[in-house]
């Protein structure tokens, strides 16, 4: 590879990868390297085709990180001198059978996440061969033990369960792909991913998946006609600190990547793009609709919004929301954390929920004639706004899942702490946002750390 073929290459983190091999590997003619017709040795020519050929799906944290040599090594100080510019290069967005086959054939994917989700919201499965997927996975996807059902957040079996037990010797159940989630995950290499429902030995729906419990309640509410709209704000904590360093300080005396409150402000935010510049990149690389990210109101805090759609897939986005940023944040040496509460004397993550409720032709269901205060909207409306609140505390247990949750609630932290709706006021428990085909109810109580498959069926049951 000639410096005069490397100029042509556009991406400059991938310039200056080849950059030093060919002065490594041509250090003996000092300075003649550097001409464009420079004859190589066989042995020499292989290992730049190798090195060619083996970076060109590299996600681009790992292109542009601190992953080679120091020569390189771009620190987060220097990169909080201007916006960091980023590309995501190889395969892109959702993905088909068929597109997945031709990308594995050209070596742009070689592996395939299967991942579900715990009762705690995290992400658990197996990673694939890309091949071997296709050969095996496609049709019979992957067992997993069914104590993933049962833990806690450090993993510790949880016992009582009726269903999954020692005394039952936790057997397995089944991973099965579902292939509209399948999609290139841009943040790895040359990797994509899939969600898959639970699903016993008999083929049936595990009744106990967080996935299954949404998918019955969606049903429900298909064989009634109706069927249910939402989005997410999501809130975030972002740290200087990597996660294996806050282990290490047991999550005391973080540096957060803000030194001074943020809400809004654009020169704060712009210091802080070195991450989340890149999530928003990714998620939409990934098939993700994306709508805007800006500070809040906490060091180093942060809320990037996705856009609405319905709430099984609204659900899933969720979860590779939140692993996508853990794992984009770990590639740049930093952490991120989904508490509800990280600070007692800053402001809490919360994770509102806006829905809405339309027919099988998409028409939304709240609107109408009738007069809710300065509301206008349909008798529909009414009642499901007042059966929300009216069963919200037998349902804080999914709300509000940890104590921490409970330490948001406190007044004069844009926190809600009465439950009662209102037009526009941030301290109700209930917020009635938009008007018309935009009518919708936001509910303002989670935290940000809650079980997204959990709360989104709560509203429909």
């Amino acid at each position: 590879v000639s410096t005069q073929s490397t100029g042509r290459i556009k991406n400059f983190k991938l310039q200056m990868l080849l950059r030093r091999a060919q002065s490594k590997l041509f250090k003996r003619f000092h300075n003649k390297f550097q001409k464009p017709n420079v004859s190589l040795k066989k042995k020499d020519t292989a290992v730049c085709h190798s090195i060619t050929r083996k970076t060109a799906y590299l996600p681009s944290f790992i292109r542009s990180e601190r992953f080679y040599s120091s020569h390189d090594d771009n620190n987060l100080k220097s990169r909080e001198k201007s916006t960091y510019k980023d590309e995501v290069n190889g395969p892109k967005g959702l993905l088909t059978i068929e597109a997945l086959k031709k990308y594995v054939e050209e070596g742009a994917i070689d592996t395939v996440i299967l991942a579900a989700t715990d009762h705690v919201g995290r992400h658990f499965g197996k990673r694939y061969d890309a091949d071997h997927f296709l050969e095996k996975g496609v049709k019979h996807g992957t067992n997993a033990c069914d104590y993933l059902l049962t833990i806690d957040y450090d993993l510790n079996i949880l016992e009582g369960f009726k269903s999954m037990s020692w005394e039952k010797g936790y057997g397995d159940f089944i991973m099965s792909p579902d292939f509209s989630t399948l999609r290139v995950a841009t943040w790895l290499d040359r990797t994509a991913m899939v969600i898959c429902d639970i699903h016993d030995k008999e083929g049936n729906f595990l009744r106990e998946a967080p996935r299954s419990i949404l998918r019955a309640q969606i049903d429900k509410a298909k064989n009634l006609g109706l069927s249910a709209l939402g989005a997410s704000e999501l809130e975030y904590y972002m740290y200087r600190n990597s996660y294996r360093e806050a282990n290490r300080m047991d999550y005391r005396n973080m540096e957060p990547f803000g030194w001074f409150l943020g809400d809004y402000m654009l020169l704060q935010n712009t210091r802080e793009e070195v991450l989340n510049a890149r999530v928003r990149r990714h998620l939409k690389a990934s098939g993700i609709r994306v709508e805007n990210s800006k500070g809040e109101y906490g060091l180093g805090q942060h809320e990037l919004n996705i856009a609405f759609s319905d709430l099984l897939n609204m659900s899933d986005v969720h979860t590779i929301y939140k692993q996508c940023f853990k794992e984009v944040a770990q590639g740049l040496g930093m952490s991120v954390t989904f508490m509800a509460k990280p600070h007692e004397d800053q402001s809490g993550s919360s994770s509102h929920i806006h829905l809405s409720l339309h027919d099988e032709y998409g028409k939304n269901l709240f609107t109408g004639d009738s007069n809710l205060g300065s509301v206008k909207c349909s008798d529909l409306f009414k009642y499901f706004l007042g059966g929300w609140m009216k069963y919200t505390p037998e349902t804080m247990v999914f709300l509000a899942p940890t104590i921490n949750s409970y330490k948001r609630y406190q007044s004069a932290s844009w926190a809600p702490t009465s439950l009662a709706w209102s037009v526009d006021n941030r301290t109700a428990g209930f917020r009635i946002v938009g008007s018309d085909k935009s009518l919708r109810i936001e509910n303002r109580i989670p935290g940000m750390y809650h079980q997204k498959y959990n709360t989104h069926h709560l509203p429909l049951h």
